[in-house]
């Protein structure tokens, strides 16, 4: 099973340059698409109910053209959620849930930015919280979880190019990176990281405004999280720089189930 995550910044955008034909001609069972800035019925057919993939769209209800995620799945989506049940964190429209077997949930989630205020910052942090109280719940109920999507923190000074220039920007931010110690640390794997341990250079976003990406002066921010239980299933994770159409690339993972 192949699973594909992209933050698009722009579904309708990356759609016109022709970004989503190529993510779609990668043959992936399930994909996962952050920051698409859409409701659905504003998509045209071949993206709102694309032949062969169920679609599953969690859109912003608090300002349009904002935020957003969707799931498309080739596979049964099971039990389906938009939300962690906390209003604040529901209403961005930046999770989707849905089941690739009945014991493993996937999550799909466009975490908040935190670099526009204090405000968002301190928004960011209750998220990342609600996220490990929402992935806990599942496991109580009997559900491993993959998380996937833009994380918007870099974890290690690997994970970026400017590591010392960035120690005071929000998604470097100590406070932040102890969040995905303390996931790590919970028993998830960090899949891309643990395949490629010491590759340097390997980002999924770039700054658009300085012409970052020719000079792969970038950021890895987009990760799939994994199970400890179930990292025996991973056969392959990749990163993919020429899918071009967005300020992130895709990457992926391959399961065997």
């Amino acid at each position: 099973m192949k699973i594909i995550s992209w933050n698009v910044n722009g579904l309708r955008a990356v759609y016109k340059k022709g970004g989503i034909q190529a993510l779609f001609d990668q043959g992936a069972d399930i994909i996962c698409l952050q920051e698409t800035k859409s409701l659905p019925e504003q998509l045209p057919d071949d993206l709102r109910d694309p032949s062969r993939y169920q679609a599953v769209f969690s859109s912003s209800l608090t300002k349009k053209g904002y935020s957003g995620v969707v799931t498309y799945s080739k596979v049964d989506a099971g039990d389906i959620a938009h939300g962690f049940g906390v209003p604040e964190c529901d209403g961005e429209g930046r999770i989707v849930k849905t089941d690739i077997t009945p014991d493993i949930a996937l999550l799909n989630i466009y975490f908040p930015n935190g670099k526009q205020s204090p405000e968002r910052l301190d928004y960011k942090l209750r998220f990342y919280e609600a996220t490990l109280a929402y992935i806990e719940q599942l496991k109580n109920q009997g559900q491993s979880t993959i998380i996937c999507g833009d994380v918007n923190t870099a974890h290690q000074p690997i994970d970026l190019a400017r590591p010392k220039e960035n120690e005071h920007s929000s998604g470097f931010l100590s406070i932040e990176r102890s969040w995905i110690d303390r996931l790590l640390a919970s028993g998830y794997i960090d899949v891309f990281r643990d395949r490629h341990p010491t590759q340097e250079k390997a980002y999924t976003w770039w700054d658009m405004k300085t012409g970052a990406r020719v000079r792969n002066v970038g950021w890895r921010i987009d990760y799939f999280f994994i199970p400890v239980k179930i990292m025996d299933k991973v056969v392959n994770s990749a990163i993919h720089p020429d899918i071009m159409g967005s300020d992130h690339c895709p990457i992926s993972i391959e399961l065997n189930l």
